[in-house]
């Protein structure tokens, strides 16, 4: 009987069992996973699960039946250590080996941290799984105050969980603005006022030096360029995430920030695949050929490729990236990439005090959209995506018009 084994338990590893039965496999299934939990969401640990709304069960891909009910072998707690090619197995830290005929990797990212002077702290932490969440939520209380380093999405968005906990918040970030690497000017500045409105400091062109404890070991602070000093009772570091890769290199597979996977997730050895945020990967969609992701949509397709390729059942339609935030009472949502681009239209009105209907960002080449952000503005996401995935042309003079639906944009 044919055996999947798959590495990673989390959004990737976690659906790709679940497509492998949806698509109609018989063989053996393994989900290895390193984490003692069953396969969970991770956007809302910096959300929900900070605020207090939202617990183990809720952040569940599936109910702990499931796997039974499935015939999926879901082991909890299990760290791989190395992948023998040749052999077709996986060895574990607990000693065991475990054969394959398909192997799926899933093992995600890993946050990234900081080295030098006082990092090493035990009140600085990262949020990328269940017990970091765990750990940063009993730390954000009335008046506590938080430091994060580190502008970007995650940053941003225990900020915000943190300021209506009602704890003191400082961002510091060393580009010019928030949100530098994966926004635009219009949305991350957008975003920093809104923040600020809300009590939070986003303060950029902010280098960290280290983090300087107290003789008395009882508090700390980060120290910047410019001998600037921000106490803290706990300090997020939220500067991005590395593909957890060293599996995949030790066994030889070609890796460059990523496994390198084709359309089909699959590796350069034809029996491992690749999923999630682990991978670099091709976006046909959008026409591009060597893309590392970090999305929940994207791990999702992803696994549905490896599952319907062991399977032998036809690629899914190749889809449009997207991704999303939510931070205070905004919902950001982002389709496309602007790879490309060569001009952007703003619909709606761009003011933090009168948020109402929300406004949109649209990334053009020539006369077709290839990314849209959308803040507060579900009809302009949606819409914009739908356009993106079309490759249908645009006139720019409707699209900046918020009189005119989304759906008459288009040009024939």
């Amino acid at each position: 009987m044919t055996k999947v084994l798959i590495v990673g338990a989390g959004h990737a590893g976690g659906s790709a069992a679940a497509f492998l039965r949806q698509y109609g496999f018989e063989g053996e299934i393994v989900l290895a996973g390193a984490e003692p939990v069953a396969p969970y969401q991770r956007p809302p640990l910096s959300k929900a699960w900070l605020k207090g709304e939202a617990g183990e069960e809720a952040l569940l891909l599936r109910a702990d039946d499931f796997y039974a009910e499935q015939s999926i072998d879901l082991r909890r707690g299990a760290v791989a250590t190395a992948i023998d090619r040749a052999e077709k197995t996986v060895a574990f830290a607990d000693g065991t080996t475990e054969a394959y005929d398909h192997l799926i990797l899933a093992l995600g990212a890993e946050a990234r941290r900081l080295h030098g002077p006082g990092w090493d702290d035990p009140r600085v932490r990262v949020l990328r799984d269940m017990a970091d969440a765990e750990a940063l939520k009993t730390e954000l209380k009335p008046d506590r105050r938080l430091v994060v380093v580190g502008a970007g999405y995650v940053g941003l968005e225990v900020a915000a969980s943190a300021r209506s906990l009602g704890a003191q918040v400082v961002v510091l970030e060393r580009e010019s603005r928030a949100l530098s690497r994966v926004a635009s000017d219009v949305v991350g500045n957008f975003l920093s006022a809104y923040h600020h409105r809300r009590g939070v400091e986003v303060l950029p062109f902010t280098e960290v030096r280290g983090v300087h404890v107290y003789p008395d070991g009882k508090g700390a602070d980060v120290r910047t360029d410019g001998a600037a000093v921000h106490p803290f009772d706990v300090c997020l570091v939220g500067v991005g995430a590395r593909p957890a890769t060293e599996l995949a290199e030790a066994a030889g597979l070609a890796c460059r920030d990523g496994v390198i996977v084709d359309d089909q997730a699959r590796t350069g050895d034809p029996a491992i695949f690749a999923i999630g945020d682990i991978t670099r990967r091709p976006v046909p969609a959008l026409g591009l050929t060597d893309v590392r992701l970090e999305s929940v949509p994207s791990a999702l397709e992803q696994a549905k490729q490896a599952a319907a390729a062991i399977v032998g059942r036809p690629a899914p339609p190749a889809e449009v990236p997207w991704f999303w935030s939510d931070q205070y009472d905004l919902k950001i949502q982002i389709a496309g990439l602007p790879v490309g681009a060569d001009s952007r239209v703003v619909r709606g009105e761009v003011d933090p005090s009168k948020i109402g209907g929300g406004f949109a960002v649209f990334h053009l080449k020539g006369d077709r959209i290839v990314c849209v952000e959308a803040v507060n503005a579900g009809a302009e996401f949606m819409g914009g995506r739908m356009l993106i995935q079309k490759g249908q042309a645009v006139d720019a003079a409707k699209l900046a018009d918020p009189s005119v639906p989304m759906k008459a944009v288009g040009v024939a």
